[in-house]
């Protein structure tokens, strides 16, 4: 495993200087409103199975008092994408339709797709306990040790690690601050269980910083290159990546994220996301998530019967995941579907089995860690709408 400091530390003195020049001041009056940028294969309503109009009118919405850029892809029988908006509320320049943008809890899609190309290379089992390969992490507590199913299937039992706050106010505070995922389980693990494994359904970012430290044991290699080789490399998904430790900036074009504090308009773009590791420290592009989604429902990345695997929602009362992604029914039609959120940043991607429909879409929103509804049923069921 690669080895990571310890203890939580400030970067250098240079982040510090840009956190001192971060934007702190009213949305109203700061930028003009952008015409949305669209490039549509089809658009009128209804065409291909999905509602462009919408998007269209969608986009030509923002920047709004809560978006200030969006860019949205949609694919599959028909395709069709556009952005809007602005890459920055100072100079009120338009949003870039190719920027790179903090992909959150989409990152587990990659982790569960690393996990399960160990399997198929009978590396990892399934149904092993997760002591098996991580054989210090459990304390005596655990009577019962969670698998690696139940990890990918948000079951195991482990209660919320430690975090840098709950709210995005506090943690802003701690923005520049690092917590290792060793930091994050250590305390997650001291509490005991939470419940037995598979008795309960409990999404969370823990299961999946646990998998990450089983990638890096088994593999004898940092999480993060195992992503590129893995899934990043094979697909072409040139832009994605990480930032590298602690490193609080989006490396290449990006469009500025915003949210309030303390009731004020404040840039919150520079952030050490490190602690979501495994779980959501992931850095993409609209255009290389939709790779993403294509190469894996396509069985280009996980082979098809652990991906039958990957789509299963365990016979649990609630639950409603599979292995890292979510299902829903939209029209009679289901779909398989990924959220991510960080402090201006919500992303999301989804699919149906059979690929005639995909969406991905990065919007920058205050509202991003907040309910997330709005903002698809917004900028993505119309892409399910026919």
């Amino acid at each position: 495993m690669t080895s990571r400091t310890t203890t939580r530390t400030r970067v250098t003195a240079a982040s510090a200087l840009l956190a001192s020049s971060l934007l702190l001041v009213p949305l109203a009056g700061t930028a003009a409103a952008h015409p949305a940028r669209v490039s549509p294969a089809v658009s009128a309503p209804g065409a291909a199975g999905f509602d462009a109009t919408a998007l269209e009118r969608a986009l030509a919405e923002v920047p709004d008092g809560d978006v200030s850029a969006a860019l949205i892809r949609v694919g599959g029988r028909g395709s069709w994408s556009g952005s809007a908006g602005a890459r920055d509320l100072r100079t009120g320049a338009p949003a870039l339709p190719h920027a790179r943008f903090r992909a959150g809890s989409t990152t587990k899609v990659v982790t569960a797709a690393v996990v399960l190309q160990l399997v198929a290379e009978k590396r990892v089992a399934l149904d092993a306990p997760v002591s098996r390969y991580l054989p210090d992490l459990l304390p005596p507590s655990f009577t019962e040790p969670p698998t690696v199913r139940h990890l990918l299937t948000y079951t195991s039992g482990l209660h919320p690690g430690a975090s840098l706050g709950s709210t995005t106010e506090e943690m802003y505070a701690h923005r520049f601050e690092t917590l290792t995922p060793e930091e994050v389980v250590a305390a997650s693990v001291a509490r005991g269980p939470a419940h037995d494994p598979g008795d309960q359904q409990v999404y969370g970012n823990i299961h999946y910083t646990v998998l990450g430290m089983l990638i890096e044991k088994v593999t004898r290699d940092s999480y993060e290159h195992q992503a590129a080789v893995r899934v990043f490399r094979p697909l072409g998904m040139r832009h994605t990546g990480f930032p590298g430790g602690p490193d609080p900036r989006i490396h290449g074009p990006h469009n500025r994220a915003y949210t309030d504090i303390d009731g004020r308009t404040t840039d919150v773009t520079e952030w050490n996301m490190s602690d979501r590791f495994a779980a959501g420290d992931m850095i993409s592009t609209t255009a290389d998530l939709e790779r993403l989604v294509f190469g894996l429902f396509g069985g280009k990345v996980v082979p098809r019967p652990l991906l039958d695997q990957m789509l299963t929602v365990p016979d649990i009362d609630g639950a409603t995941y599979g292995m890292a992604l979510e299902r829903f029914v939209i029209g009679g039609r289901e779909i398989w579907g990924k959220t991510g959120s960080r402090p201006g940043y919500h992303t999301v991607l989804g699919a149906t089995r059979d690929l005639s429909r995909t969406v991905v879409y990065s919007v920058n929103a205050k509202s991003a860690r907040e309910d997330g509804f709005p903002l698809v049923q917004r900028f993505a069921l119309p892409a399910f709408d026919s």
